[in-house]
């Protein structure tokens, strides 16, 4: 019987119990070189992604602080003109860290779903949470 998992170890330790402010990036629609499988593999023919981010930033003495997201939105931007990549963490990864880049930034949340992959689903998905702790 798996054990238990508790609210920390699912959001690092982000303090949601703080006042803070989400920004989020929704379905932004690239097209990237990646998988593992053979079909994935075609250079003129990029698999389809949908990328979500929020990010997460404390608001400090009622200041709401400003995430600039021009950074990740110009990094996804430029994805379809990258070397292949085998698999959705190793992107994930490239994301949090970009997110957390963003000095105001204390926790992320990227999602990245494959929605072309198998016919009989919606989508395959990978979702990281990073906390800058």
């Amino acid at each position: 019987m798996p054990a238990a998992t508790s609210a920390s170890s699912l959001t690092g330790s982000f303090d949601f119990g703080r006042d803070h402010v989400r920004v989020a990036l929704r379905d932004v629609t690239v097209d990237v070189p990646v998988g593992l499988h053979p079909w994935e593999r075609h250079p003129e023919r990029p698999t389809r992604l949908i990328v979500n981010i929020d990010m997460f930033a404390y608001v400090t003495n009622g200041i709401t602080p400003f995430i600039d997201y021009d950074p990740i939105r110009d990094a996804l931007k430029s994805w379809r003109d990258r070397a292949h990549t085998d698999l959705l963490e190793t992107l994930l990864d490239e994301l949090a860290a970009l997110c957390l880049a963003e000095p105001l930034v204390d926790a992320c949340r990227v999602t990245i779903a494959k929605p072309d992959i198998f016919n009989e689903m919606a989508a395959a998905e990978v979702t990281l949470f990073r906390s800058r702790a």
